[in-house]
């Protein structure tokens, strides 16, 4: 892959990465971290993308194995209700915006390979996709879907 081409690629899934960091890593430097660790080990692995999936099935892979692997390392990240500095690129009306940011402190709460299976879904990623990235069957997915809404209903319902 050509490097203007990867990072296009990247720019397109820029609002994928920062959400999906957000819900690991809660504080700023953190969050920068992890991003700048991402994104130099998907230019060190982008020899690596068949395009057998899409780039964006490709990148969250790498994301996820990265804040896996960082995650280990510190081997624990304190939970902060702190959500100022997370942005959401997409900014919804006041009263969306309250449930968005209600779902993702929800989204937090959970397990982290549970808040992988949830954040794909969000993001339009059909079963196999999200298999396909954590390495297991699509339709245990289906079934950990369903337990993780069910999960998240109880979460915010405590609210």
């Amino acid at each position: 892959m050509e490097e203007q081409e990867f990072l296009t690629q990247v720019k397109q899934c820029h609002g994928l990465i920062l959400k999906l960091i957000g819900l690991y890593a809660y504080s700023l430097s953190d969050r920068n971290d992890l991003y700048q660790e991402i994104l130099l080990n998907a230019w060190k692995g982008r020899a690596g993308f068949r395009k057998e999936a899409k780039f964006s099935t490709w990148l969250y892979q790498v994301a996820i194995n990265t804040i896996f692997t960082a995650n280990r390392k510190t081997k624990a990240v304190s939970y902060s209700d702190a959500m100022e500095d997370f942005v959401i690129p997409v900014v919804p009306q006041t009263e969306q915006k309250e449930d968005v940011q209600r779902l993702y402190a929800a989204i937090r709460q959970l397990a982290e390979i549970d808040r992988v299976v949830i954040t794909m879904h969000l993001e339009g990623y059909d079963n196999p996709e999200i298999a396909d990235v954590l390495g297991i069957s699509a339709n245990y997915i289906g079934v950990k879907l369903h337990r993780v809404k069910n999960q998240l209903q109880i979460i915010l319902k405590q609210d």
